[in-house]
């Protein structure tokens, strides 16, 4: 069923954008003392790596230059890391698997678990997915991860996307849209699903974990991966930042409190709805980064069931630099 429902995503390039850009890279990645790491603004554990000083630790032992290039959502970052404009980035899981598999790049490590719910207005009187029928939906595009689940939420209540009345809109703005109930439900990532619920106008219809737990009972919401040309002319490097990550996933385990009060700084969102992320489990944090085959497995599952993945599309990982990282921070 899910493959009939999601056959209009191959369309005009497909999910996430990444169809298009089968061919090799533009320009080697290690010809510069720039490092482009492509973010956005959520709760990714490089804002607080950054925070903790780590990066500039690395930029001086390898006399470089770490640079964020913020993007809204995966599909334009997956864009810029094809034409050679980022060396390494953090995107949802989605994006970070078709990239993996469609282009010359390795995905390295997963950084945040769950991230997306399905909302509804708090006075709604939806209480379950199958209830949708007929009624409009928010949702960031077909190039965000947040389609497929989507999608896949709507076939097992039985549903096709014909059934609903989707409104493309800026995953930022849903929950303006679900407060002017201009939207009778809204799907989006984290820190935009802690916004709308703490602000005491929207509910959770469903979260991510219910419609793919994939891992520890979570849905993947955050992966970082990496051109294989970086990878291959800078090992070393690419070792420290995704220690920095594992380091910065340890302190925001341990500290909390100041973790949250750094993202504020870094990524200008309120506390408390950062607060709210972490204390509700919206965005959940596990030292257990390294991807696993079966892990990548039930995750390209997924999508070549959704046709967003070719049959013989195969993601790329390499589990090596985070099991080190793990080792050297139990030292």
């Amino acid at each position: 069923m899910l493959q009939k429902f999601l056959k209009t995503m191959a369309v005009s390039g497909g999910l996430f954008a990444v169809a298009a850009f089968t061919g090799p890279f533009n320009g080697p990645a290690n010809a510069t003392d720039t490092i482009n790491f492509g973010t956005q603004p959520a709760t990714m554990p490089i804002y607080i790596a950054k925070a903790m000083g780590l990066l500039t630790e690395i930029e001086k032992k390898h006399d470089v230059k770490i640079e964020f290039k913020v993007f809204s959502y995966g599909a334009p970052e997956n864009q810029a890391l094809a034409a050679g404009e980022l060396q390494i980035a953090s995107a949802g899981m989605g994006p970070a698997i078709v990239a993996s598999a469609r282009l010359p790049a390795k995905l390295l490590a997963i950084s945040i678990l769950e991230q997306t719910a399905l909302m509804v207005p708090i006075d709604s009187p939806i209480t379950s997915v199958k209830e949708l029928k007929g009624k409009r939906i928010a949702f960031p595009g077909k190039g965000s991860q947040q389609y497929p689940l989507l999608v896949k939420a709507l076939a097992d209540a039985g549903l096709k996307v014909g059934d609903v009345e989707l409104f493309k809109t800026k995953g930022s703005d849903v929950p303006t849209l679900l407060a002017n109930k201009s939207v009778d439900a809204g799907i989006t990532w984290d820190p935009h699903v802690s916004n709308a619920l703490a602000a005491g106008h929207s509910k959770v219809l469903i979260k991510a974990e219910k419609i793919l737990p994939i891992k520890a009972g979570h849905y993947i919401g955050n992966g970082v991966y990496a051109r294989e040309d970086f990878i291959a002319a800078r090992p070393e490097l690419v070792q420290d930042l995704i220690t920095s990550i594992v380091k910065a996933i340890d302190f925001i385990l341990k500290n909390e409190d100041e973790a949250i009060k750094m993202w504020t700084e870094q990524i200008k969102f309120p506390e408390k709805v950062i607060r709210y992320a972490l204390k509700e489990g919206i965005s959940v944090y596990n030292l257990d980064v390294a991807p696993e085959a079966s892990t990548i497995d039930a995750y390209t599952k997924f999508l070549k069931d959704a046709e967003i993945l070719k049959p013989d599309d195969n993601p790329k990982f390499d589990p090596s630099f985070a099991k080190k990282a793990l080792e050297m921070i139990k030292q």
